[in-house]
């Protein structure tokens, strides 16, 4: 993988299943040091706050994910990384040529009881009017089956939004059971790319070895929110390209209801 972004053989694969991955955009070695760096952090943080974010609907397997937004205030290795251009072209072959952050969150999953992720869009949590969101998942080490790695329903995204009530907008298991996802194994150095409709979700992490990631959520600059939601210290940092609009693509509803059709209730 180079800052080329996709092949035309990739930009199909991903608009045909709602993700991609890019295997070793990271060499190893920095993969390693990223993964050294989260943990760093992880381990000043404790000291400070209580960083587990275990999901609602899962507080009964007493399982653990320790997160932590925005790191690129915590850490220089991970501002630089974010402008990488070979991550930020993959980016632009996706959304366009202007890529604007929204958010970022570094995930540890403990070994032995890292939390599973309910299979959920991400729409719910952030709607935008054209949905030119899409996040990407770094991966600082190893993350096989055994130690809860990505699923995906492949072509979920077509789909549109899904009307969701339980109290986190996850997905009811019972309809979409994580078991029956498909596994997206991946090795330190890649990075995971998918649309912010794609269904997906993760399993525990019942092996021995931490599982450590980044996810870093972008969009088109001028794809307006619907609402005033999920805001973060870092949004509107362009990551690539430039913001036409000139910081004045404001949410459409600032703090009323996304409109019926966009919600998937028509």
């Amino acid at each position: 993988m180079t800052s080329a972004g996709l092949t035309e053989e990739q930009k199909r694969f991903y608009d045909e299943n709602g993700y991609i991955v890019c295997r070793g955009l990271l060499p190893a070695d920095e993969a390693k040091a990223l993964r050294r760096e989260a943990h760093d952090l992880a381990d000043r943080l404790v000291q400070f706050r209580n960083i587990n974010a275990a999901w609602a609907t899962i507080q009964h397997t007493k399982t653990v994910v320790q997160h932590c937004h925005d790191v690129q205030f915590y850490s220089a290795m991970f501002s630089r990384l974010i402008v990488d251009p070979r991550f930020t072209a993959v980016a632009a072959s996706i959304i366009g040529p202007n890529v604007q952050l929204h958010h970022t969150k570094m995930f540890i999953k403990p070994p032995e009881k890292g939390a599973p992720f309910p299979m959920h869009q991400d729409y719910p949590y952030f709607p935008h009017q054209r949905n030119t969101m899409i996040a990407a998942i770094f991966h600082f080490d190893d993350a096989p089956v055994e130690r809860g790695c990505v699923r995906f329903v492949p072509g979920s995204h077509k789909l549109g939004p899904i009307v969701v009530s339980t109290p986190d907008s996850s997905l009811p298991p019972e309809q979409y059971p994580i078991e029956k996802a498909l596994p997206c194994p991946a090795r330190a150095g890649d990075v995971v790319f998918f649309n912010y409709l794609t269904i997906h979700g993760s399993g525990i992490n019942a092996s021995a070895e931490a599982r450590t990631t980044l996810l870093v959520q972008m969009r088109d600059p001028t794809d307006p929110p619907f609402r005033r939601t999920h805001e973060s210290r870092g949004q509107g940092m362009m990551l690539a390209g430039i913001d036409p609009s000139c910081c004045t693509t404001k949410a459409l509803e600032p703090s009323g209801e996304v409109p019926a059709i966009a919600a998937g209730k028509m």
